[in-house]
């Protein structure tokens, strides 16, 4: 079962956290796996060094450029992981212009762009796998994300719009939205006792999860036996949304 020998796969934003699990769990079952990153080649090398049959491949994902030479490297894939995000927490009045622009076209331009690009290589050979990687914050109003909330808001209404297009072709195309992860993004707030008791009283579940939490998601979705799911989301957040 979720067998994917054969398959090559491109994870962005892989060189740690939620990414980094993800892409070392497609290598587990047989796929050859391409790890992106953006600020810096030598950490993107040192992370598929810790993956088996993972190549690095360091491009900025928010550029025209950048793109091209992501796809000059993996050439066409057969998944697409598009995990990697900005996040800036601001009230909603104090993002700067540049905030705005980095999140905007980190987190939703490049999804598209990279579906755009790799989509067509995926239709020719009648069989693809992509999936985005949302947010809790989707759905919670979070006093200092508000526009990360709505960068991921606008990804899965992407993801609900594309995948009736291309699920004809053998394309599947899926979101999940993770609660609150302990990654080094979150690492500052969650080593704080107080603050870390204050996260868990938001998730029915008791406790906040891991990237190991999320990672068997993506590897159904990714998989033969997740053909028959498009245009779908996973809330994987501990019931976080619920509340």
């Amino acid at each position: 079962m979720f067998d994917l020998t054969g398959r090559t796969a491109l994870v962005t934003g892989a060189t740690q956290g939620i990414g980094f699990e993800i892409a070392a769990q497609l290598a587990a079952q047989g796929a050859k796996v391409f790890v992106n990153g953006v600020s810096s080649a030598a950490k993107c090398a040192a992370a598929a060094e810790k993956i088996p049959n993972a190549a690095p491949v360091c491009a900025d994902i928010t550029t025209a450029e950048g793109r091209d030479r992501l796809y000059a490297v993996t050439g066409d894939v057969d998944i697409l992981v598009l995990n990697a995000s900005v996040q800036y927490k601001r009230a909603w009045d104090e993002f700067s212009e540049a905030e705005y622009d980095a999140q905007m076209d980190c987190n939703l331009k490049s999804s598209y762009f990279l579906i755009k690009k790799y989509a067509d290589g995926m239709k020719k050979r009648g069989f693809g796998r992509i999936v985005t990687v949302g947010s809790v914050n989707q759905y919670n109003q979070h006093p200092e994300l508000s526009l990360y909330g709505v960068t991921k808001a606008a990804q899965l209404k992407l993801v609900q719009n594309i995948a009736p297009a291309l699920a004809p072709f053998g394309v599947t195309v899926n979101n999940v939205a993770p609660g609150a992860i302990n990654t080094p993004r979150n690492e500052a707030v969650l080593s704080d006792p107080d603050a870390l008791r204050a996260v868990e009283a938001k998730i029915p579940c008791g406790r906040v999860g891991t990237p190991a939490d999320i990672a068997p998601a993506v590897l159904l979705l990714c998989s033969e036996e997740g053909g028959y799911i498009t245009g779908a989301e996973l809330r994987i957040d501990g019931g976080m949304a619920l509340k």
